[in-house]
Parts: C-alpha cells; structure tokens; sequence
C-alpha cells in the first residue's frame, strides 16, 4: 500500500516534500479558519514546512555524516516544543475552556510535517484526510450521544450560600445523582459565587425543565448548561 520512493535523497523528492507540506499545512489551517478557529493556514503551513525542514536535515546529516547523530533527536524536540506554540491557543474564559482542538491541529500538523519530510508522503497524507473527516464527522455523533445522555454540567451563578445549599436540595430532592459540585467563592463584593455542578437525571427527565426550575430558585442569577 505504501511506497518508500519518496524516502529516496534527490532533489525531486526533497522539492515534493516541501510542496506536499505547503498544501497539507494549509489545508489544515484552512479547515480551522473557516471556523474562525486559533490556528490558521499561515500558523499550520509554518509548523508542518517547519517539521519538514527538520526532518530533511536530520536525513541530509545522516547522509553527510553516516552514524554520528541519532536521526530521531531533532524530530523528538519538535513533536514537545511545538506544545508550546499550541499552549498559546488555549484560553480559559470563565467557565469554559476553548482552542484545545486549535491546539491539537497544530501538533498534529507538526507530526505530520515529520512524516512528509523523512519521505513517508503517502502515509501523511492519507494521515490528513482520516483527520479531516474525523474532527468533521465526530460532532455529530457526539451531539447524538450527549442528546441522549442523562448527564448534565451546568455552571451556575448564585447570590450567597443560601442559594447554594438550594440548589443542592433540589437536585436531592429530584433524586438526581450528583457527580460533581463544585463551588468558586467570590473575590471581590458586589460577585457572584460560581457552581459547577455534574449531575445524572432520573429516567424520562426533560433537561430543559429542570434548567427552567434551577433558573427560578431563589437567589440563582445565572443558569447556563457547559
């Protein structure tokens, strides 16, 4: 299924590689922009000719200099230092955590940038397309799944404690097993204290009625489901 001819040290090959890395890091990076997702084309094509280059090196040293480098090395220090570059996407916005999947694209463009420049071409691509329709194709069947999932993470904003030991009544009270509840004090006066809480509603529960109860409990300000 797979050739090596593209391993093979000429010009041709080495001018291929970096041609295929330009396309599949761009490819990548658009898929993410259209998104308006961190990790664009021009963030993702740099990473994946990046790794490419080093890969391109590492062979051309063992070429040049025949048993005196570990090829490996310079591959390894790309695949951890690029999780720098990717820790830059990740914001945490209150409750929520977001560019996690921007951060993954970059990493696995910088994977598959090694793969193109030590000559594997078919195997990176094939490796990208599998990708593509995975991060396209998976959302559906997660929606699918989390529609019928008795669980529910809501984050919950409350005026004082009293609001709060009222929300955990409720939950009791409704015979829904609590799997988490954690609770933020405030910082400053005039804030909020913050809940997150994950819960398993009994069977035939409606998730919208039991946002709607929680939203009218006394003290609760803010009732939004994560």
């Amino acid at each position: 299924m797979f050739t090596t001819i593209f391993s093979e040290w000429t010009w041709q090959n080495v001018l291929v590689r970096i041609l295929t890395s330009i396309v599949i890091g761009t490819f990548i990076g658009i898929d993410r922009g259209v998104k308006k997702r961190g990790g664009g084309a021009r963030t993702t094509v740099t990473v994946c000719i990046g790794a490419t280059v080093i890969m391109l090196l590492e062979q051309y040293m063992e070429i040049l200099y025949p048993g005196k480098f570990d090829i490996t090395r310079l591959g390894a220090q790309v695949i951890s230092g690029v999780g720098f570059l990717g820790a830059g996407t990740i914001l945490i916005s209150g409750h929520q955590v977001k560019g996690l999947t921007s951060a993954a694209s970059i990493w696995t463009s910088a994977c598959i940038g090694l793969m193109i420049g030590i000559g594997f071409v078919d195997g990176a691509i094939l490796a990208t397309v599998i990708w593509i329709v995975c991060i396209h194709v998976i959302p559906f069947i997660e929606g699918n799944v989390y529609k019928r999932s008795r669980y529910m993470t809501l984050y919950i904003e409350a005026e004082d404690g009293k609001s709060i030991t009222s929300v955990s009544k409720f939950l009791k009270e409704k015979e829904c097993f609590i799997d988490s509840f954690d609770v933020d004090k405030p910082k400053a006066k005039g804030q909020n204290f913050q809940i997150v809480t994950t819960f398993k509603l009994p069977k035939q529960s409606n998730k919208e009625e039991y946002l709607r109860l929680i939203q009218e409990l006394k003290g609760i300000v803010l009732v939004s489901e994560i």
